[in-house]
């Protein structure tokens, strides 16, 4: 199984993210990590990630991109994978596809963990991250609603999309998940 999560900061993806991966004994990608070991290794790539990041911006599309190509490439993971932070506009969903055609795979489903603005801000905020600062927290939720809402109509015009109630329990949130896949 080959799973995107998607969903705004706080709404859960990291946490259904590892609990699919446990499941389906897939490995997770994240970019949220793929970005912090380029920040810790001194190199070029550093220094395309990491003023996004102090920002709360998105990083920018090509250099993220080239880090996903490059983790895929580098990895043995036709079994599948749990893709988590990746992709966050249109435009990437799309280059993901186009990855995955050069690979030979394709994506089975785009998970959208749908929960309230207000949660996903109280949930970032109670979070002791480095990156977890009130504004740079707001910051992303902005950005979610103005860019990545066109990720969902993307996968939903490719019948690619399935949406979950992601402000319950993560047990429950799980279980509709489980629930979905496996009748779809």
């Amino acid at each position: 199984m080959r799973f995107v999560i998607l969903g705004g900061s706080g709404s859960g993806k990291s946490t259904q993210a590892q609990r699919l991966c446990r499941h389906f004994d897939i490995p997770l990608i994240s970019t949220g990590e793929i970005f912090s070991e380029a920040i810790a290794n001194i190199s070029s790539n550093n220094r395309h990630v990491q003023p996004y990041l102090e920002k709360g911006e998105l990083v920018a599309d090509e250099t993220t991109i080239e880090f996903i190509r490059t983790w895929l490439n580098k990895n043995d993971i036709n079994s599948g994978w749990v893709l988590e932070g990746y992709p966050r506009t249109a435009f990437q969903a799309e280059e993901l596809d186009f990855l995955l055609d050069d690979l030979q795979q394709k994506l089975d489903w785009a998970i959208y963990l749908q929960v309230p603005e207000a949660v996903m801000v109280t949930r970032s905020n109670g979070r002791s991250l480095p990156d977890d600062q009130p504004e740079i927290v707001q910051r992303r939720v902005e950005l979610f609603y103005d860019r990545t809402m066109s990720i969902l109509e993307y996968y939903d015009r490719r019948r690619r999309l399935l949406t979950i109630n992601g402000d319950q329990l993560p047990e429950m949130v799980e279980q509709n998940i489980l629930t979905l896949v496996s009748v779809s």
